[in-house]
């Protein structure tokens, strides 16, 4: 028997790493994400699995930033990449280049027009978002009645704000029918007036799972909705179209419960610490001013307040002392001017020249007062008016 040539570990592996690299450049290969774990340094390493066999991936931290969703556990998945051997432990593994959910690549391209179109037409703008009332009365809840998520939204808001009214509109959330229902129990809530705040979602899910809260019509209820809405569909990584035309998005349905029910005990709490904390700024603000007044007794008050006060009182009192002085010389002088004037009259008046002897002669003829004696013809009729009394005289003659 001729002697075989034996190969080293080395040469073998050689060869199969040149055989598999060479002979399956840029495959596509679907299965399903086992044993994710993603490194430290950044790199994700997992299996591809399918019912019959299991093989090694990973894909590198440059490359993983091109993926629009989280890979993880149980997820159906297409990768591209290449086959490579690992000689240390001689095992051979997929590189992968690129990754997206398996059976979503139409799905997504068609969601991603829709989102377009819906964007176009302000459906997601920031300023249709109206603020959630901080106590609602009452809380709506579009999503299947069955569900974990009602569950969880009831106890969170059990606990959260004991008292509260929830009502539950009943709904299919996936599958046929569902977009119907869905926006029939929008549009229900908002003909009736039902609630405050509305939440719909549901649990997580595929994609294909959560497509009725991306359906047209579904959007368009949520942006018409007269009551505030959030959006709580899945889990924090998965997401709807309804997610952007929503008031707000909440990750998860136990999260939207937290957002539209503030925690009354933590109101209580934090009003009793404000209560507190303004005691305190009051009473340091008052021990401050005691501090402040402490050297000011009563007596030093006063003291003060009269140095300030008196020179000012001087100041009033002789002010009013001249004031007074000038109003009496001004009477004075026109006292004076009043004196002088009625001497003035007085000895101007026809009285005082009857009182020194004198009188006043009239013509009765003429009937004007006789200045001279040639306005006086013989016969005139004359009254005299000395001081006191009157004299009747009938002119003879002039003399």
């Amino acid at each position: 028997m001729a002697e075989e040539r034996a190969y080293t570990v080395s040469e073998l592996t050689a060869l199969i790493r040149g055989t598999l690299e060479t002979a399956f450049p840029g495959l596509l290969v679907e299965g399903e994400i086992s044993n994710c774990r993603p490194a430290s340094s950044g790199h994700l390493y997992f299996t591809l699995k399918d019912r019959e066999a299991v093989i090694q991936t990973v894909m590198f931290r440059g490359r993983l930033r091109t993926v629009n969703f989280e890979p993880r556990d149980g997820m159906l998945v297409r990768v591209r990449g290449n086959i490579s051997v690992y000689p240390q432990r001689g095992n051979y593994q997929i590189i992968c280049e690129e990754m997206e959910l398996a059976g979503t690549g139409n799905i997504l391209a068609m969601l991603e027009q829709r989102k377009r179109k819906l964007a176009a037409e302000g459906l997601f703008d920031t300023d249709r978002k109206r603020p959630l009332p901080r106590f609602p009365g009452t809380v709506g809840v579009v999503s299947s009645p069955t569900g974990a998520a009602v569950r969880d939204i009831l106890n969170i808001l059990g606990r959260r704000a004991a008292g509260l009214h929830v009502i539950i509109l009943p709904t299919l959330v996936q599958g046929d029918g569902a977009a119907e229902g869905i926006t029939a129990r929008i549009e229900q809530a908002n003909r009736w007036n039902l609630a405050d705040v509305l939440i719909v979602g549901r649990g997580g899910g595929s994609l294909e799972d959560l497509l009725p809260f991306s359906e047209e019509r579904v959007v368009r209820a949520v942006a018409a909705s007269g009551i505030p809405v959030v959006s709580a569909v899945g889990h924090e990584i998965d997401w709807a179209l309804c997610d952007y035309a929503a008031d707000l998005r909440a990750p998860t349905p136990s999260a939207a419960a937290e957002m539209v029910s503030e925690n009354r005990e933590a109101v209580l709490l934090s009003i009793q610490e404000k209560t507190e904390e303004l005691g305190r700024i009051i009473r340091t603000k008052i021990e401050r001013i005691r501090l402040l007044a402490k050297p000011f007794s009563l007596e030093d008050l006063e003291y003060r307040f009269r140095g300030i006060l008196q020179p000012r009182l001087l100041r009033f009192d002789d002010a009013k002392e001249e004031l007074l002085a000038a109003l009496m010389d001004k009477v004075a002088v026109l006292g004076d001017r009043v004196r002088l004037a009625r001497r003035g009259l007085e000895a101007a008046s026809p009285l005082s020249i009857l009182e020194r002897g004198f009188s006043v002669t009239l013509n009765c003829r003429t009937g004007k007062v006789v200045r001279r004696a040639a306005e006086v013809r013989p016969g005139d009729r004359l009254s005299i008016r000395p001081l006191e009394g009157l004299i009747a005289a009938v002119a003879e003659e002039e003399l």
